[in-house]
């Protein structure tokens, strides 16, 4: 199966969010996603570059084609196309932006992004919501908890925590587990990408 990226393209613009007031940067949630992908907030290169996972330390684009979720490692700045492949981004906190230490000193309102995001995903049913660290998997879930694929769902949407691909996290970093998404996708899915 082709994707619309291959079949002539698609427009470098994020799909609409429906609750980006505020947001430092555009979601990217379509119908019909795959998997969505959210992190905890827009890291400080990522907010200057306006692009989601852009510091070049993190191997978030590189851990994607890796597995087998994008065709290629994708730039930061082609997030959009992201839709070509059933894949969305947010975070969970959208109004502010650095390390998870300044994110979630208690100036965030938790409760508010909670609630928001799982707003979104029953909004959008995406067939899973993938936490790409066990830090903003417990933020949200409000319970620390190992990476794969959790017993809870929002909705029909199935919850997986996945380790971090932050240069901060480097030598915690464990590919397996983003394996075992790929493979889960492809299968829910009928095939690859």
């Amino acid at each position: 199966m082709r994707n619309r990226h291959e079949q002539g393209g698609s427009e470098l613009k994020p799909a609409p969010d429906g609750e980006g007031a505020g947001s430092l940067i555009p979601d990217v949630l379509t119908d019909g996603l795959r998997v969505v992908f959210c992190g905890s907030a827009l890291g400080d290169v990522s907010w200057e570059r306006r692009a989601y996972y852009a510091n070049p330390g993190n191997r978030f684009w590189q851990t994607l084609a890796e597995v087998g979720l994008t065709p290629r490692r994708l730039a930061a700045e082609e997030y959009p196309r992201l839709v070509d492949w059933g894949i969305g981004l947010t975070d969970l906190v959208k109004t502010d932006h650095g390390q998870d230490a300044h994110i979630f000193d208690g100036h965030v309102d938790l409760d508010e992004a909670r609630r928001l995001l799982r707003t979104k995903v029953l909004r959008w049913q995406p067939r899973v919501l993938a936490f790409t660290s066990r830090n903003v998997a417990a933020q949200f879930l409000g319970r620390r908890t190992g990476t794969g694929r959790q017993q809870e769902c929002i909705g029909q949407t199935a919850i997986w925590i996945l380790p971090s691909t932050s240069g901060l996290a480097r030598r915690f970093f464990d590919i397996g587990p983003w394996q075992d998404l790929a493979r889960f996708v492809r299968d829910t899915a009928g095939g690859a990408p």
